[in-house]
């Protein structure tokens, strides 16, 4: 064989075929699919952990601002955010994807005015879930939305009282923080991530209907916890503690509205035995009798 064929046969034995190639992209594909589901629970578990961390940093500045101002505890809601423990809301601004609502993109409107700031070491990022994405379009560009958590609204109420615009009878506007005692600080939860489309209003509603006397039947929904984590949200708790929830109900996870609003201008719909509502419930308030 001369010099000449030699080369020309050494070329084509270390060159790949057709089908080595197919093959080499079949198993690189495998292992992709093999390996994606992992990486996406790596990434919703670093999620989850970093959501904790931003409850509980957020819980331990409610608590210090209760310790300092007597045992009061901030309102849930209301138009006042200065530090006179008798008026101050924790947070005021509403949310939504309009790009002239500042109180969507930027801080300083509301969450550095709120009494909470002082508390929360400069740290902006404890304000919001790092698995929320929403966005609100500025200036042509994107800005993130700077709020996902929500108050318990049974907390303060709406200064310190029910709400016309919300059906609340019946129930703890607990003002004081030794009022936790019924049932215990452990059992009311404090903060929560609220879904992106149904974010409005700094706090949480929960309709209590259906839990004294019992009947499930006539459970409500008014406002959607967030279900980021692999159908599981954020809350933290009065006692200290946060815990990812996982919600068991489709119902309380209905399909994801981008840049919109899930009820669509609807006060609330009716979820009768729905179990993610009575949990809810169960970790709101209780009857005042």
């Amino acid at each position: 064989m001369s010099g000449e064929n030699m080369r020309n046969s050494t070329k084509r034995s270390s060159a790949f075929t057709l089908i080595e190639l197919l093959v080499v992209v079949a198993i690189i594909a495998i292992l992709a699919a093999l390996l994606l589901p992992a990486l996406v629970r790596g990434k919703l578990k670093a999620q989850g952990i970093q959501c904790m961390n931003n409850h509980r940093q957020l819980g331990i500045a409610w608590r210090m601002y209760t310790e300092d101002n007597a045992d009061v505890l901030l309102f849930s809601s209301g138009t006042s955010t200065n530090y006179d423990p008798n008026t101050a809301a924790w947070c005021s601004g509403t949310m939504d994807f309009s790009s002239s609502n500042p109180s969507n993109w930027d801080p300083t409107v509301d969450i550095m005015k709120s009494p909470l700031w002082p508390y929360c070491g400069n740290n902006l990022a404890i304000w919001r879930c790092p698995a929320d994405k929403s966005y609100v379009v500025v200036g042509g560009g994107q800005k993130l939305r700077v709020r996902s958590i929500c108050m318990n609204v049974y907390l303060g109420g709406f200064k310190g009282a029910p709400s016309n615009l919300l059906p609340m009878a019946g129930e703890i506007i607990y003002l004081k923080y030794s009022q936790l005692s019924r049932p215990g600080a452990d059992r009311i939860f404090v903060f929560i991530d609220e879904r992106e489309d149904a974010t409005s209003w700094a706090n949480f509603y929960v309709d209590m209907a259906g839990y004294s006397p019992y009947n499930p039947n006539a459970y409500m929904l008014y406002d959607l916890p967030a279900s980021y984590h692999g159908n599981a949200g954020g809350l933290s708790f009065a006692d200290g503690h946060a815990e990812i929830h996982r919600w068991r109900d489709g119902r309380t996870m209905p399909p994801l509205v981008s840049q919109g609003e899930v009820f669509n201008g609807v006060a609330g719909i009716a979820s009768p035995g729905n179990v993610d509502v009575g949990w809810l419930q169960d970790h709101s308030t209780r009857p005042t009798q």
